[in-house]
């Protein structure tokens, strides 16, 4: 009892001697973990673990307001173009202590667009953690200059990858990708404050780093919505025609599920991006192309035309099925991000979804099916014939939706 009493009395001196108050480790923590200059990052992060603390925890915090003067600094003077857009130009730049950022600085800010885009980039991903996330390191808001200053992706946006006949990555690596962009999207829609819509998910949204690990980006057109709001009223289109969901082109309810929807068309492209598809055949045009071909049970044969194979097969129709139950046409009917990642790492059953088309089977369309035949070059088992000569709406037209034929 003498010895457990003299180490406790030991213990308590020890903790009172080296233990600063409660407010003093509060302020004391700002100031060792989150440096408010530029010149405290660089003498914070004197080590590569030190500077890993101090990038997670700025990430969790606000992010950093920049001077044009450290921007000039970061970019030497935007020296280095990494690419432009409607929105401006990206340059890449670092930290004094070696750490690269992206920094985009946007052109025309005064416009209520790139006002909006501005504010969105800041208050949805400024205020978000996680790692398929892109993380905004901080921002500069002056009267000359309005720019995002980000972590620096190595590998560039996933559609550089998908469609360029010169790179390549395994189907095991495609399916990380997959995965963690729908781990991405999860996050925003179920495990933030705020449910968080991106309304803008494509291939040349997701960027990928040293190790081809996926990060959703440009929140430009991102918008939050408190937890206590079912859906939302709009008014005007959001959104990349292709990979918008059709609700956002009409006045209607919109959901996080329209997010689904376009990652639903994305996960089409990570499976058959690399195809050598007509030319004539747009993003919009090729899951109508998978539909028919899984309905008719000749979807691992079209992949098989197409060059994947066989010990690949059987993940690119999996891509395929999954992103069938993403597209369909009403969102009550689309699963959460969260059974899409369910699905993909084969946690749950993925049952048969059914057709993402049928709303197109109007007064003017009819179903028909007919029977599997054993005669000719090609066999049936169903298909969708127009018993009218009714055109397609304009609207149908202006967003490349088009009847089944």
């Amino acid at each position: 009892i003498f010895i457990i009493s003299v180490l406790c009395k030991n213990f308590m001196w020890l903790k009172e001697t080296y233990a600063p108050t409660v407010n003093q480790t509060q302020s004391k923590e700002k100031v060792t973990l989150l440096p408010k200059t530029v010149n405290d990052l660089a003498i914070v992060a004197s080590d590569a673990d030190t500077m890993e603390i101090f990038i997670g925890d700025i990430a969790k915090e606000k992010p950093t307001r920049f001077s044009p003067q450290e921007l000039e600094s970061f970019t030497r003077k935007y020296s280095k173009r990494l690419g432009s857009g409607g929105f401006g130009v990206v340059y890449k730049g670092k930290f004094p202590n070696g750490v690269q950022l992206a920094v985009k600085v946007l052109k025309n800010c005064a416009t209520k667009e790139l006002k909006e885009q501005f504010m969105a980039e800041v208050s949805t991903i400024g205020r978000t953690y996680h790692k398929n996330l892109v993380r905004l390191y901080g921002f500069c808001f002056d009267t000359n200059i309005k720019a995002l200053v980000y972590e620096y992706m190595e590998k560039g946006s996933l559609d550089c990858i998908l469609f360029d006949n010169n790179k390549s990555l395994e189907w095991e690596k495609l399916h990380e990708i997959a995965i963690g962009t729908a781990k991405g999207l999860g996050y925003l829609h179920h495990d933030c404050k705020d449910i968080i819509i991106h309304y803008d998910i494509k291939p040349g949204n997701v960027l990928l780093d040293s190790k081809f690990s996926p990060k959703v980006a440009d929140f430009g057109l991102a918008m939050l919505y408190n937890r206590e709001i079912t859906h939302v009223s709009m008014t005007c289109g959001r959104g990349t025609p292709g990979y918008a969901a059709p609700e956002l082109w009409i006045p209607s309810h919109i959901t996080y599920k329209c997010d689904v929807y376009s990652y639903g068309i994305t996960l089409f492209e990570i499976a058959l991006g690399k195809m050598k598809l007509d030319a004539t055949m747009s993003v919009s045009q090729l899951p109508r192309k998978v539909w028919e071909k899984f309905e008719r049970g000749e979807l691992s044969d079209f992949l098989r035309d197409f060059g994947i194979k066989d010990r690949d097969r059987m993940k690119a129709v999996l891509f395929c099925t999954v992103a069938l139950w993403c597209i369909q046409y009403l969102p009550e009917e689309r699963p959460s991000m969260i059974r899409v990642v369910q699905m993909l790492e084969g946690m749950v059953e993925v049952m048969t979804p059914p057709n993402p088309f049928q709303h197109l089977i109007s007064s003017g369309v009819n179903l028909a099916v007919s029977k599997q035949t054993t005669s000719g070059d090609s066999t049936r088992s169903a298909g969708i014939r127009r018993t009218s000569s009714k055109e397609c709406t304009p609207i149908m037209k202006k967003y490349e939706i088009e009847i089944a034929s």
